[in-house]
């Protein structure tokens, strides 16, 4: 299958003028800052002369029109106080009087007015002058807008593609993304197809017609809103909607899910990093925390998490859930229940347990676990034994990783359900109740807004029961539009924050076979464990995901020329990430806005996760290790000893994050969000009683990672999955009634 075949959304072309905004005087700081991060170098290596890497060496990061397209980027996509603060900075040393106020001597040159802008400083004055900013304890608004540009700009740069989908860097850093030239039969098939209504497709009159055609009721059209009921409507449809969908629609209910994603099939995907974030993820996957610490990512599109995450299928472990039965008062978590749903979720999602080949990450992984005589589990699936796939994360091209969209949705069509894209809810519908339950309001439905250009009414749908099943980052800002008040709506926020450490491994030195990005995502854990935590390890070890553009993000910035150099090493780096089951937690109360704190326990668990991870890939046989932390912390393997080893991971923490005042610091990574609407025995320990449904609107439930008590310490699909099979059955019951 040729690129041209895959969906026009997921190719990548860029269409339309620039609508940044930004000045003249704005973009000439931006392209030099541009080119300051990836200069045009002389190509200087005796051992490598092919034309590829020579033409990387030579190219500029400032070259067009890629400072637009981070222009574009940090305005649709940052927070407004650090995009004001960005054009700030780059106004400023659009100056000479800027620029000597933040540069200093760097700028000084001997002819009148004796002063550069940035802009007309000399390549090694203006890196050295990031250098510092980078590492300024005092001016760290400065760092943070920098940061931003640093980041926007090496990603758009690796990320990027011409109209053939390709980058001319990708040759350079042996960077070849997976295309199946002969893909499956059931890669074509829709398997949604009799259910869904997307309204791109649609006019208003055909958009209501599908509705009435699929069995939904029209109950009224003002010209401005349209008016439909059903007995069920479902908001998300991820790894909780989709479930709840199904198990509701089989009951008998008549089930609308609506989605604000698209709808994709296995034939659709590219495999390019950069379209496919920008369509599949939440915030095109440029969404950070308030205070830039912490890079999230969450699904969005229908099948959500499910459609992008990288098939890891673990069962909530034990302890957790003795934790939550006895410690959280949540009896369901600790009966046969819940290890009925847990059967039931792996059944459908077909999870597997073994895995027939190992990529190169996890090769890695196991054998530096072997050498060390530390202990290595299997990672299930939900995938196929063979399944060889490297980036599930864009969508699983192959059609063989099993999402809701491929499972628990197509379920839900098959009974009748109705599936609405680009569609958000807006706000649900709430009134007075007034039948005596103690529950002061009951949910009548949802408002919804269409996003699309032929559609302009808004959608008014009537239900008896109303689930949010949109996530842990969306969940609450919805309910609290919506009027409702309960005080852990939107806080107890779980992220399980991850660090990274990386190894080189030489092709010619190493017994590893393939590339960094080939291969089952994730097939190999290691449980660090302590002497207070063999039983309950609150540390991790997994390997990731990293396209070219996510991996220069979180390569610290150094130097133009150590930049170039790391990424030459990419497709022989083998990564691993650190997650740890935080005891931290954050805040969610409006849409795009997250606060997280680190406890102390967490930077240290964090900090053991680190220097067991780095210990690993020098027992595989690393010639190079290192973390992402800001100053390029890394160590030259060849010949060191034991005792040069410990004095280097001696000096590996988890450092604050760039606006914290402190020399070095780090970027989190979060794929996993939960906890932001927790279950609780009363409404004063929880959003949603033990059924889901709202301790203050009766009707309205929540079927998500929102409702989970606390981090699970795990990859967390089968928890979720199977909280919703149990929770689901129960509105099942209640609407039975």
């Amino acid at each position: 299958m040729r690129r041209s075949e895959c969906h026009p959304l997921l190719r990548g072309t860029r269409t339309g003028k620039f609508t940044h905004e930004f000045s003249t005087a704005e973009m000439e700081s931006l392209t030099s800052i541009c080119d300051t991060v990836l200069p045009p170098l002389p190509f200087n290596s005796p051992t490598t002369s092919t034309a590829a890497e020579r033409a990387f060496y030579a190219v500029s990061g400032a070259q067009s029109p890629i400072p637009d397209e981070v222009a574009e980027m940090a305005r649709k996509r940052g927070l407004v106080e650090i995009v004001l603060l960005v054009r700030v900075v780059l106004w400023i040393l659009a100056t000479r009087l800027g620029t000597l106020l933040l540069c200093g001597s760097l700028c000084f040159c001997e002819k009148w007015p004796f002063v550069w802008k940035f802009s007309e400083m000399p390549l090694k004055n203006r890196e050295e002058a990031l250098r510092r900013w980078f590492k300024n304890k005092v001016f760290t608004p400065i760092r943070a807008a920098l940061a931003l540009i640093k980041l926007v700009s090496l990603y758009i740069f690796f990320s990027r593609v011409d109209v053939n989908g390709d980058n001319p860097s990708w040759e350079a850093i042996k960077y070849v993304p997976e295309i199946d030239e002969h893909p499956s039969k059931s890669s074509d098939v829709r398997p949604l197809q009799k259910g869904i209504i997307e309204p791109n497709n649609e006019t208003e009159s055909s958009f209501k017609k599908s509705l009435l055609q699929k069995g939904i009721r029209i109950a009224g059209d003002d010209g401005h809103t349209l008016s439909v009921e059903c007995d069920v409507v479902v908001v998300g449809s991820g790894c909780g909607g989709g479930v709840a969908a199904a198990i509701l629609a089989s009951s008998g209910q008549k089930v609308m899910v609506l989605e604000k994603g698209n709808y994709f099939t296995a034939s659709d995907y590219s495999s390019l990093e950069g379209p496919s974030l920008e369509q599949l993820y939440e915030a095109g996957g440029i969404f950070a925390t308030d205070d830039g610490k912490m890079l999230i990512l969450a699904g969005s599109t229908v099948g959500g998490g499910s459609a992008v995450n990288w098939s890891a299928s673990i069962r909530t472990p034990d302890h957790v859930l003795q934790e939550w039965a006895e410690s959280h008062k949540i009896p369901f978590f600790g009966t046969s229940e819940y290890q009925v749903a847990m059967d039931a979720v792996c059944k459908r999602i077909g999870v597997s347990e073994d895995c027939e080949e190992e990529g190169f990450q996890n090769q890695v992984l196991r054998k530096g676990c072997e050498n060390l005589g530390l202990k290595v589990e299997k990672v299930a699936r939900n995938s196929p034994t063979g399944h060889y796939c490297g980036s599930c994360g864009y969508g699983c091209r192959k059609g063989e990783k099993q999402g809701t969209d491929s499972t628990w949705l197509v379920d839900s069509v098959n009974h009748g359900a109705v599936i609405i894209t680009n569609c958000k809810a807006e706000r649900f519908i709430l009134a007075r109740n007034k039948n005596g339950s103690m529950r002061k309001s009951k949910c009548l439905g949802v408002i919804a807004n269409v996003w699309s250009d032929n559609i302009t009414k808004k959608l008014h749908i009537k239900a008896k029961a109303t689930i949010s099943a949109c996530g842990a980052l969306l969940t609450p800002p919805l309910m609290i539009s919506s009027g409702l008040r309960n005080k852990h709506i939107g806080r107890n926020l779980h992220l399980h924050p991850v660090l990274m450490t990386w190894g080189y491994f030489p092709e010619s030195d190493s017994g590893f076979k393939g590339k960094s990005y080939e291969g089952g995502i994730i097939t190999s854990v290691h449980k660090v464990v302590s002497e207070e935590s063999k039983s309950n390890p609150k540390t991790i070890i997994e390997t990731p995901l990293l396209g070219p553009g996510s991996c220069a993000v979180l390569v610290p910035w150094v130097s133009g020329l150590d930049t170039k150099q790391r990424m030459l090493k990419y497709s022989r780096t083998a990564h691993f990430i650190t997650i740890v089951r935080d005891s931290g937690s954050g805040a969610v109360r409006s849409e795009g806005r997250v606060s997280y704190n680190l406890s102390e326990e967490d930077r240290e668990n964090l900090k053991k996760g680190l220097r067991q991870s780095l210990r690993i890939l020098v027992a595989a046989g690393a010639t190079e290790v290192g973390t992402h932390r800001s100053d390029g912390q890394r160590l030259e393997c060849k010949g060191i000893g034991k005792e040069e080893l410990e004095e280097f991971l001696d000096n590996v923490s988890a450092e604050g994050g760039l606006l914290s005042l402190s020399r070095n610091w780090n970027v989190y990574t979060s794929a996993h969000q939960m906890g932001s609407c927790k279950i609780g025995v009363s409404e004063k320990e929880g959003a949603v009683d033990e059924n889901g449904e709202s301790w203050e609107a009766e009707g309205l439930f929540v079927c998500d990672a929102s409702v989970l008590p606390t981090a699970v310490g795990v990859n967390p699909m089968i928890t979720i999955q199977s909280t919703a099979y149990c929770i689901s059955n129960r509105i099942a019951a209640l609407l039975r009634k």
